[in-house]
């Protein structure tokens, strides 16, 4: 009787052990490119915008010390207007502090890619929009972080990936726009945003960007 109940309980232990693994590869799986586009492609309308003030107001905010500051629970979003777009939520993992992008992320990464030369993609551009929870480092550490973070996804979509740099737009809300705001220290927090945010003008090129052509050599002197 006790050799069967051991074996029961030990059973009980390999099939939770087997089910907690189970869901690790679950959560670290990278999406595919269908998941990517069934987020992104049912846009309407696009957000008014303004990226370049809104960079400036990122930073401004983050500098600023506010006496009454209602803290990062309460705080208002910087921009609300983007919660109305597709949105597809990356975790892309970076190395601590730095906008090195881990190599278990390319994946993620590449999929991405593949999303943004789907067909039914091809007609838009793209925010990137960093994110970081909230933690010790100053907020303005945090919204510099995040811009550098999505410059860095940027810069491999059009380097490696070849997609026209004029779909993608990269911007940083460090702090000023939580993605769980009741738990600003969730990692949720610092997940990277892929948004659908407007049409591309109707005489623009729906294609990738094509290599640059290789640089001639001079010619020798006789």
């Amino acid at each position: 009787m006790r050799a069967s109940r051991l074996f029961i309980a030990g059973t009980a232990v390999a099939l939770g052990l087997a089910l907690l693994a189970g869901t690790a590869v679950a959560q670290t799986a990278a999406p595919t490119r269908d998941d990517i586009v069934g987020k992104l492609n049912h846009f309407e309308e696009a957000a008014e915008v303004d990226l370049p003030a809104l960079k400036q107001q990122v930073m401004e905010r983050a500098k600023t010390r506010i006496k009454n500051d209602p803290g990062p629970v309460n705080r208002p979003l910087i921009a609300p207007d983007l919660a109305k777009l597709p949105a597809f939520n990356a975790q892309i993992q970076f190395d601590a502090d730095t906008p090195i992008i881990q190599p278990a992320s390319y994946q993620t990464v590449g999929r991405i890619a593949d999303a943004l030369v789907h067909s039914s993609l091809l007609p838009y551009t793209f925010l990137i929009v960093g994110h970081v929870e909230s933690n010790s480092k100053t907020r303005e550490a945090n919204a510099i972080l995040s811009q550098r973070r999505a410059d860095a996804i940027r810069d491999v979509l059009v380097n490696t990936f070849k997609i026209s740099t004029k779909r993608l737009h990269p911007i940083g809300l460090g702090e000023e726009q939580f993605l769980d705001r009741p738990k600003p220290t969730s990692a949720v927090n610092g997940q990277l945003q892929i948004l659908t945010y407007a049409k591309l003008p109707e005489d623009a090129p729906h294609t990738a960007a094509a290599p640059a052509p290789a640089a001639k050599k001079p010619a020798k002197k006789r």
